[in-house]
Formats: structure tokens, C-alpha cells, sequence
């Protein structure tokens, strides 16, 4: 279980912002051998299914290239898509609301909420509710949030944050997970086991009770087709499906980048997510609903229904050139699965709900690079190995965006003390001017083995251990060799002409 001081940084920290950078949060995971065996054998598993179900389809690539250019296309009409969603939303039954931050968003849904008079609401896993924080907000004004997705569920109920896009709980083990059941669910059997199938039927037992009585359902989308204003969430699990139909009012949480131009456009993307995310050929839950009109006379379906169109900073990310190709994100997780970092670390190591390299690139956009911020380190929890780009089902080119990141940070810790150099400019006007001169070098180069009693294994001893200790914290020290180049080849020279 994560210790009571993970708990509380978990609660008390923002949804897209922790308390520590990832190089102070790291060391931590990266110390908990059960947290890397269960994110080693997940992330493995999951893998092996993707490329199983990718490796079927011929036109993969096609497929690939497809989903990034309607994306691109999307960012570039974004607002005139937006409108026609809106009005084919509206003309449907729906109403539509727009959010320019978390606080305008959670004031809205809340305001709905306590306008039928229910104090709980039941609630389809979505990463946009979690980035605004919409549950502790609902709590803070005396209405219950219940998550129905299973891993959503035994996060909640633990107390606990998620750590994975597609897999929230994948960081505790079955036993864990049977801890926080028997600890926390109400009703459940003192003699449960941590056998799968004995925990989810623990965990249906309790969430019908909830489906029968919620009045009020939640959901985020995973896409939103202006030409119709049909909104789309696909899921594995059917809880979902149930917070969307049975509830009598409906209120959903989007994105604005989730909306696509055309129905057709759909169909490329119910190939490339289900393959990249869960490993499956197809969800085998895909619900669309538009407006109210399709449910009249008894049918199951909200009688009344509110789309949050959320900005929370996705605007400016829209205006930068490079940045922008974040918002193309649908929301797979394949780029977690394929991370060394992420496998090694995991999500509560990035403090946001958006964790792994996609988290890398977009949290530090919402929010803002400052060139102090906690944010600001994310874009060097990556070794650019690429692999995330090899598996994007739309083709972001997550590296070159960390490199860019990485670039502007420093120009805004530059512009923060413009009177005061940072320690890294420092150090290469020092390399600067020693490389500079022949002498200047290889005198420096000589002393290096003076060094040597200050490393040992890889790690720095002494008083540069704790100047340097951000930096060596990541880095293996190479211990300096007893001589130098320099000095073997000219004793070898020496050697040579004797001879």
C-alpha cells in the first residue's frame, strides 16, 4: 500500500501540478522494488498485446498517418468546430456550457448538480474531471463523487492518486487491492481473497447499488463529432455505460481539443485506440449519444443533458507551433507502456494526472513553463529514446517536443534572474575558456585525476556531493583514469623512439 506520506502529498498536491520535481519524487519509486515488479510485469503484458493486435493490420501506418492528419486538421479549425459542435448539441437537446479554467468548470458542474437537488453523482472514468479536480470540489460542497471504473474505483477508495492513464491502480498489487476493498468497501465479505474474479464481483455487488439509485451520472468523452454533435466514450469494462444511460441527468466534461470534424472520422480512430491502449481489436463497449432527442417514451437515457466544453490552458498550447502537437493526444497510455522511465518511476513520480512522456510535454504546457516551476522538470524525465513516438497512434513526435522544452526552460530561468547567471551557463563559460587554449586544456585534463578520492561507484564524495547534487542525483560519475591520453600517448611516443 503507498505509505500515508504518499497519500497525503497525493491529495494535497495539484491535479496537473505536484509538490516536487520528478528528480526529488523519483528517488523514491525508484527504491520500491514491489512498485517497479508490479509497473515491470503490467507494462510488459500490455506491450505484448499491442504489438500482437498492431501486427494484424496491414495498414497500420496508413492508419497512423491518417488519425494525425484529421488531428492537425482539428487544431486548425478548431473554433469554427466548436461552434458547429455547439449548435448541433443544442439543436439535439443538450446545453452546451464553456470553462476557461478549472475553477469556471467545477463551479458549473457543481451548479447543475444542486440544481436536481441530489447530493451524489456516479461517474465515468475521465481524465479531464481529474485535472480539474471536479471530486474534490463536488466533496468540498457536500456532494459525493463515486468513480465506477474498477481501477478509478479502488484508487478512491484507497485514498490514493492515479498512476497511469489507462490503468489508474497498476501500481499495487492484488493483494493491495484486496486490502483496500476489505478496508474500505461497504458490505464487503470478510472472507474475500485477492482472486480476480472474487474482487470485481465485490466490486459490481457495490457499484449496482449505486447505478439503481444515482440520479446524476458524469463522464468525460473521448470524442465529440461536430457534424452531428454525437459525443462518444469507449471503455471495457460496461460501468460506464451504465453511468450514461440509467442517470436522468447527464453531464459531461471535454476537452475542446477531443472534437473531430466528420462522423467518418471515427471510424479511424476505434481501430488505432482500442489496439494502442487495452491491446484489443475493438472496445467492447462503445456508447454515442447525441443530445436527448433519441430518449423519449421510457427509453434508457438521461432526460437532460450538459456538455463542459474545458480551455484550462489548452488554448495557449494551440498558439505554440512546436507545443501544439500535444493536443493531438487521445488518451491511449501506449506511450506509458513503452517508457524505461515511466516503468521505472512511475506516475506518481510526475505530480499529474498525466503522467509518462505525453504527461512530460502537456502538464508542463497547461500550466506553464516559468523556469522554476515544479512542472518545469518534467521535459527531463526522458532519456529521448523515441520509443514513445514509435508507438503514438498519432504520430506525435513527443522527443522533439522535450527537447524544445527543455530549450525554453532554461530561456525563462534566464529571463527570471537576468543579473545572475545559472549555474549551467556558469559552467560552460568555464568549458568555454579552458578548451579555448591547448595549455589551459591539458592542464585541466591533468588535474582531473586529482578527483579521483571524490568518486566512488558511480557517485560523488565529499564537498562536491553536495554542490552537485541535482546533478549527479541522475547521473553515473565516470571515476577519472590514473593517466591521461595525453600523457599514455606521449609515453608511448617515448617508448616508441627508444625502441
Amino acid at each position: 500500500m503507498p505509505s500515508r506520506r504518499a497519500r497525503a502529498d497525493a491529495r494535497d498536491a495539484s491535479p496537473i501540478q505536484g509538490e516536487r520535481s520528478f528528480a526529488r519524487a523519483a528517488p523514491a519509486a525508484l527504491a520500491d522494488s514491489v512498485l517497479r515488479r508490479n509497473l515491470g510485469h503490467a507494462t510488459s503484458t500490455i506491450r505484448a498485446k499491442r504489438a500482437a493486435v498492431v501486427g494484424e493490420v496491414p495498414d497500420w501506418e496508413a492508419l497512423r498517418d491518417a488519425g494525425s492528419a484529421i488531428k492537425a486538421e482539428t487544431l486548425a479549425r478548431l473554433p469554427e468546430l466548436l461552434e458547429q459542435l455547439e449548435a448541433q448539441v443544442t439543436s439535439a437537446g443538450g446545453t452546451v456550457h464553456w470553462a476557461r479554467d478549472a475553477a469556471e468548470a467545477n463551479q458549473i458542474v457543481t451548479d447543475l448538480v444542486r440544481a436536481t437537488g441530489e447530493q451524489e453523482v456516479v461517474k465515468v472514468k475521465s481524465m479531464a474531471t481529474q485535472e480539474i479536480g471536479l471530486n474534490e470540489h463536488l466533496q468540498a460542497n457536500g456532494i459525493a463523487a463515486h468513480e465506477t471504473d474498477l481501477a478509478e474505483l479502488i484508487v478512491q477508495l484507497g485514498d490514493d492518486r492515479p498512476s497511469h492513464i489507462l490503468v489508474p491502480a497498476i501500481h499495487l498489487s492484488r493483494t493491495e487491492i484486496r486490502e483496500v476493498f476489505a478496508r474500505h468497501m461497504p458490505g464487503v465479505d470478510p472472507d474475500l481473497t485477492s482472486e480476480p474474479r472474487e474482487l470485481a464481483m465485490a466490486a459490481r455487488s457495490y457499484l449496482r447499488e449505486l447505478f439503481l439509485h444515482a440520479k446524476v451520472g458524469i463522464s468525460g468523452a473521448n470524442f465529440a463529432i461536430a457534424e452531428t454533435g454525437t459525443l462518444s466514450v469507449v471503455e471495457s469494462e460496461g460501468n460506464g455505460r451504465m453511468c450514461l444511460t440509467l442517470p436522468e441527468t447527464l453531464i459531461t466534461v471535454m476537452g475542446i481539443e477531443k472534437v473531430l470534424p466528420r462522423w467518418s472520422d471515427l471510424g479511424v480512430f476505434l481501430q488505432l485506440l482500442p489496439r494502442s491502449s487495452t491491446g484489443e481489436r475493438m472496445n467492447p463497449y462503445t456508447t454515442l449519444w447525441t443530445g436527448t432527442t433519441a430518449y423519449t417514451d421510457g427509453v434508457d437515457g438521461p432526460r437532460e443533458f450538459h456538455l463542459v466544453l474545458l480551455d484550462n490552458g489548452r488554448t495557449d498550447v494551440l498558439a505554440d507551433e512546436v507545443g501544439r502537437a500535444a493536443l493531438h493526444c487521445i488518451r491511449c497510455s501506449a506511450c506509458l507502456n513503452v517508457c524505461p522511465v515511466y516503468e521505472r518511476t512511475g506516475g506518481h513520480s510526475y505530480g499529474s494526472v498525466y503522467p509518462g512522456p505525453i504527461g512530460a510535454i502537456l502538464s508542463p504546457q497547461l500550466t506553464g513553463l516559468t523556469g522554476d516551476s515544479v512542472n518545469d522538470s518534467l521535459p527531463y524525465a526522458s532519456s529521448l529514446c523515441g520509443a514513445c513516438y514509435d508507438v503514438c497512434p498519432v504520430k506525435i513526435d513527443i522527443p522533439s517536443i522535450l527537447v524544445d522544452l527543455r530549450a525554453r526552460h532554461i530561456e525563462a530561468a534566464a529571463a527570471s534572474r537576468p543579473h545572475l547567471p545559472g549555474a549551467e551557463a556558469v559552467a560552460m563559460a568555464a568549458a568555454a575558456y579552458v578548451m579555448r587554449d591547448e595549455r589551459r586544456f591539458a592542464a585541466a585534463t591533468s588535474a582531473m585525476r586529482l578527483g579521483r578520492p571524490l568518486v566512488k561507484d558511480g557517485h560523488l564524495r565529499g564537498p562536491l556531493s553536495s554542490v552537485m547534487t541535482g546533478w549527479s542525483r541522475a547521473r553515473d560519475v565516470p571515476t577519472p583514469p590514473e593517466q591521461t591520453f595525453r600523457a599514455w600517448w606521449a609515453q608511448r611516443e617515448r617508448g616508441t623512439a627508444d625502441g
